[in-house]
């Protein structure tokens, strides 16, 4: 465990043992026991206690702590860092009991408890389901020791295997969200799905609508970017999961692309083969650009129309765009991502032609906003696809050589200087301004007189 890691367990540690300390039960629990016996670094870790949110608090006012209740109804209490950072705070959730779920996301009612059984057996996967005794752990450093599993987690997680707690139709009633999130753990432990399991998330997955959309994108946007994003899609195709949250993408099943330029198969499996170079860690907005960069092949489908030719998409970008963005705005992205990510479908093609832009069209595209996810994307489109990678190797070696003040050099020609040159804004502004900056970029004027004097001879006098 790296220095982060250690500061991290110690942090939550020690608000485990101050619970214990002032008589409560309290326990690690949830996906931080699982990381821990794998051998991972948790993201954060949990606290589950018998003390009621009430007397959370009181155990660290008493210490000096300051905490936040953010959720009273269902028993979570944030411990602070000592810097009353909320960055630093460890979540404590009272044992509890839930009720029923009649909307299928949260309980009606839940009924605190002092049993870290019945805690337990209301979660939702075997290998989220074990807890962790730190006092017993912090004595001996026996971990597998420290552990305590009422529901089988031990086995199923040696097994390699995702499994409801109890009922998995049951589980899955309660909160549709944990049908996703079953596919995001198998993914990205390398687990199978329990048979049982597997089949109710396929008999519940048309009922994954009453899920919010937001809950909905930020679970997919875990699966695009936490390192497994094939297999995750993969496994969201096969539960039927996919056809709820994405019907667009089902529709490249099929979809047949020429061998010539695209050997790997349909434009499903040229995108699930994308899919696998997305490393952990990379941006949503690239998952989200790799995932719907084809979004529009399917409705361009063009077969070849006589010998010689080819298949065809023609317009499939400017489609692709238009289906992307009903796609971003029905998850509820933000305007600064949609803009991103549409960005990266509607240019992925022009890699075609870098080779024989003009500079100043190539400076232009090299200096899209976050130039490194356009780059990215090609190259994962090339090795999903041909494999050539000339256009990428020159597009990269143009980018990182060429300084800054060359992709966004102070401008010789303003529109207060056509102004002072007597011209009137208009709709022809923008191309006298593209004209002069076009030659600035390549290199044909060194200066504003020169590049007024190129606006007069294609314009006229103002």
């Amino acid at each position: 465990m790296d220095v982060r890691g250690q500061i991290e367990f110690r942090r939550a540690a020690g608000v485990a043992c101050a619970l214990v300390e002032a008589g409560f039960v309290a326990f690690f629990a949830g996906g931080c026991v699982r990381d821990l016996l794998l051998g991972r670094v948790p993201d954060d870790y949990d606290v589950a206690t018998s003390a009621t949110p009430e007397q959370v608090m009181s155990v660290f006012a008493r210490l000096g702590r300051k905490t936040l209740s953010v959720g009273a109804h269902f028993g979570v209490v944030l411990v602070c860092g000592e810097g009353d950072g909320q960055g630093e705070a460890v979540e404590v959730a009272t044992f509890r009991h839930d009720g029923a779920y009649s909307d299928g996301r949260r309980p009606d009612a839940v009924r605190f408890s002092t049993d870290a059984r019945e805690d337990v057996v209301r979660r939702d996967f075997t290998i989220n389901g074990m807890l962790l005794d730190v006092m017993a752990f912090e004595a001996d450093g026996d971990l597998d020791g420290a552990v305590l599993d009422y529901v089988g987690g031990r086995d199923d997680l040696k097994a390699g295997v995702v499994r409801a707690i109890g009922d998995p139709v049951l589980r899955f009633t309660e909160d549709k969200l944990r049908m996703l999130r079953g596919v995001r753990f198998a993914a990205r432990l390398g687990f199978s799905i329990e048979e049982e399991t597997f089949r109710a998330m396929r008999a519940l997955a048309p009922e994954i609508g009453a899920v919010s959309c937001e809950r909905i994108r930020e679970e997919l946007t875990r699966m695009l970017t936490e390192g497994a994003a094939r297999r995750a899609f993969e496994m969201l195709d096969a539960s039927g999961l996919l056809a709820q949250v994405l019907p667009e993408m089902v529709k490249m099943h099929g979809v047949e692309q020429p061998p010539e330029y695209h050997p790997e198969g349909d434009v499903f499996v040229h995108t699930m083969m994308l899919l696998e170079n997305l490393r952990a860690g990379c941006t949503a907005t690239l998952g989200w650009g790799a995932l719907l960069h084809d979004v529009g092949k399917p409705a361009t489908f063009q077969p070849p129309q006589g010998p010689g030719d080819r298949i065809r998409f023609n317009g499939h970008v400017e489609v692709g765009v238009r289906i992307a963005e009903v796609i971003l705005g029905r998850l509820r992205f933000s305007g600064e991502e949609t803009e991103q990510i549409l960005a990266l479908v509607r240019n992925h093609m022009k890699f075609g032609d870098v080779m024989k832009m003009k500079r100043s069209t190539l400076l232009r595209f090299l200096r899209m906003p976050k130039f490194e996810e356009h780059l990215a994307l090609h190259w994962m489109d090339c090795m999903a696809a041909h494999g050539r990678m000339e256009l990428y190797w020159y597009a990269k070696h143009e980018y990182e050589a060429a300084p800054a003040e060359a992709l966004r050099p102070q401008l010789f020609v303003t529109g207060r200087d056509l102004i002072a040159a007597g011209y009137r804004p208009g709709p022809r502004f923008k191309a006298m301004l593209e004209l002069a900056e076009d030659a600035q970029l390549e290199g044909r004027i060194g200066s504003r007189e020169q590049g007024l004097r190129l606006v007069r001879e294609r314009f006229g006098v103002g």
